[in-house]
């Protein structure tokens, strides 16, 4: 009798087919708190005095935002956040000559401050059921994740109050390799830290994200299978 894929809401997998499972993490399984961009927007236009509406501001960031993700997804390198926040600030008509980069971090502990009270909300409704079975079935899952203004040691806290945590074996985030998916080599980090657990095949190995070029695009690319899933 052939085993049939398991349904977990509109995704179907077949877990038996692999042995190790990495997962996208933004728009795969969170999406931004509603409430979050607007109070950073708030946040950005207070702390350095920026003399525009916050629908101005909230316009350059999200214009910025997607700009640096293509560009990343085009590179595949990682761009650094204060980088593209000395933009953002430049085009919103302040001189950058008097900010320091450590204002900007400064900006950037409060922002991740208020990213964590504002938490991100669970898009796949069922996906500790099926990281529960993953782990039942003595395999194994992690995240792969492209950050832009949100890096990697805010995620894991996140990825920890939503329960989640535990059923990762390992996180890699774009700001901590200073890669970005679809950049071959990043799969090539994603297989190597595989190895780390056990011997495997690329092809035991398949990455569910949602975006085409970065997702299912990088992993086919470096011969592991991808799952392409939306919301």
């Amino acid at each position: 009798m052939v085993n049939k894929p398991i349904k977990w809401l509109f995704v179907e997998i077949d877990i038996d087919s692999y042995e190790h499972f990495s997962f996208d993490l933004w728009m795969t399984i969170i999406r931004s708190n509603p409430q979050f961009k607007p109070k950073r927007t708030v946040l950005l236009k207070e702390y350095f005095d920026i003399d525009k509406n916050v629908e101005e501001i909230d316009r350059v960031i999200r214009h910025y935002d997607n700009l640096f993700n293509i560009i990343s997804e085009k590179t595949g390198n990682h761009i650094e956040r204060e980088e593209v926040f000395f933009l953002i600030i430049a085009s919103l008509g302040k001189d950058i000559q008097g900010i320091s980069v450590d204002d900007l971090r400064g900006f950037f502990m409060r922002s991740d401050k208020l990213f964590i009270e504002n938490i991100p909300r669970i898009i796949w409704k069922d996906i500790d059921q099926l990281l529960k079975k993953i782990k039942e079935k003595e395999k194994t899952a992690s995240i792969l994740s492209n950050t832009a203004f949100i890096y990697g040691d805010s995620l894991r806290k996140v990825l920890r109050q939503l329960e989640l945590e535990q059923y990762f074996s390992f996180m890699i985030f774009s700001d901590e390799i200073g890669m970005s998916k679809p950049n071959i080599k990043i799969f090539e980090y994603l297989y190597k830290k595989t190895q780390e657990l056990r011997p495997l095949h690329r092809s035991q190995i398949i990455h569910i994200g949602d975006n085409k070029i970065a997702d299912q695009n990088g992993a086919l690319s470096y011969g592991m299978n991808a799952k392409l899933v939306k919301f």
